[in-house]
């Protein structure tokens, strides 16, 4: 039996990082119809409810039960709405060593999720799971990627090249495809800041 990630449910501030499940299915399917998602990954495209129902039903709990890594919805607590995934891949139980992949959706980007839902994983592995090195890989073009990977601490440390294949054009055609390089960050346990004093919940001590 390899070692896997347990089924598992991370909650931050503002989101909930969980399984997913088939009532995702219509916003995955919209998450997918997207430029820039067409762009950096590589999912189907078009990408179709039974491409979401089949990653739900049966690539998601393979991923994790093979111990490949896990791939969680991230639902803001607010509205309850998915806002993004995250899945751990390529992962190495002797050296305790994943990769991140990440995808906001349409409709929540700029709201700062990707870093909040990334940040929580990453305390999770560390902390929770015991692991030493989180690994993201950004095409060299994917400058809000680039700046996600910045704000949770990782650092840059090198260029695979030619390493990723980029899409452009109309989302559902064929599209244009070009090779790009990518930029290897990786984050370690020491990489993560300790949480500022302020930000801890103790603001009920400051009223005098």
């Amino acid at each position: 039996m390899p070692a896997s990630f347990p089924e598992t449910a991370i909650s931050t501030e503002r989101l909930l990082l969980r399984p997913l499940e088939e009532g995702d299915a219509p916003e995955l399917v919209a998450m997918m119809a997207d430029d820039l998602v067409l762009s950096w990954t590589d999912v189907p495209q078009p990408f179709t409810r039974e491409h979401a129902l089949r990653w739900v039903h049966e690539q998601a709990p393979a991923h994790r039960a093979q111990g490949r890594g896990i791939t969680f919805a991230v639902n803001e607590h607010l509205t309850q709405r998915l806002v993004g995934l995250v899945e751990l891949r390529n992962t190495d139980w002797r050296l305790l060593s994943t990769e991140a992949g990440h995808v906001t959706a349409p409709w929540a980007r700029g709201e700062g999720y990707a870093v909040e839902s990334l940040l929580g994983v990453a305390q999770w592995l560390f902390e929770d799971r015991g692991f030493h090195r989180l690994e993201l890989r950004t095409a060299a073009g994917n400058t809000a990627a680039q700046q996600v990977a910045q704000k949770i601490g990782c650092i840059s440390e090198g260029v695979l090249r030619s390493a990723w294949i980029v899409r452009t054009g109309e989302v559902g055609s064929a599209g244009e495809e070009s090779r790009s390089d990518l930029i290897v960050w990786s984050l370690l346990p020491e990489d993560l800041e300790p949480v500022p004093v302020d930000r801890l919940p103790f603001a009920e001590l400051h009223h005098h």
